[in-house]
């Protein structure tokens, strides 16, 4: 079923969303995040979403206005809410992209962009499966899931495609797998650090040798 695809979809996407986050936690306070890890959610953002789940909800809700103009009117404009997605995700890029190139830009200014990313994408994803998909499966014939699950993106390719959800999950794997790493390299580090302070206390406690 389409909307099954779909919601299992958003809590991937959700995955990627705590990973972005953590980097974000750690930026706030004064760290280094793994930009390793947050280019690479940046990337996935601008390649699957934009070019095969985005473009889903956009037909469902094209096949809505049909079937249901009324419901589709108080839902408000999807295709709208995507530009302004897109939007942010542009200025997430540039924001990370400043940083790596060492342009100068505003520490809190990075982290409000992020954050306002984060934010966004998890109120939208909300607002789909609590008004959009209900009124999806409402209203929509046999016919129009039949018309979606065949539609193909600008691209020409098949908007659901096995293939390109394959690809989409080896790649946030890939992704988790990197932030795991990065969270245990920092958990180590950590780690030697408190014990190298605990070394030294116990030196100094001790006195020098004779």
């Amino acid at each position: 079923m389409i909307v099954d695809r779909l919601r299992r979809e958003h809590r991937n996407i959700d995955l990627l969303l705590n990973a972005l986050q953590r980097e974000l936690d750690i930026f706030e306070r004064g760290d280094r995040p793994d930009y390793e890890v947050i280019r690479a959610i940046v990337s996935y953002f601008e390649v699957y979403p934009e070019l095969y789940h985005h473009p889903q909800e956009d037909l469902i809700f094209a096949k809505l206005k049909i079937r249901d103009p009324d419901a589709a009117a108080s839902l408000g404009d999807i295709t709208c809410e995507h530009h302004e997605g897109a939007d942010r995700l542009h200025h997430l890029a540039e924001a990370i992209d400043g940083v790596l190139a060492d342009r100068e830009i505003l520490r809190q200014d990075v982290g409000n962009i992020v954050r306002n990313f984060i934010m966004h994408e998890r109120h939208h994803m909300t607002w789909e499966e609590r008004d959009l998909f209900p009124s999806a499966l409402k209203v929509l014939s046999a016919e129009d899931w039949a018309e979606a699950a065949s539609a193909l993106n600008d691209h020409g390719d098949p908007l659901f495609s096995e293939d390109a959800e394959a690809i989409s999950d080896a790649l946030r794997a890939h992704i988790l797998e990197l932030a795991q790493e990065a969270e245990a390299e920092r958990r180590s580090a950590a780690l030697s650090s408190a014990m190298a302070v605990v070394a030294r206390g116990g030196t100094e406690a001790n006195g020098p040798s004779p």
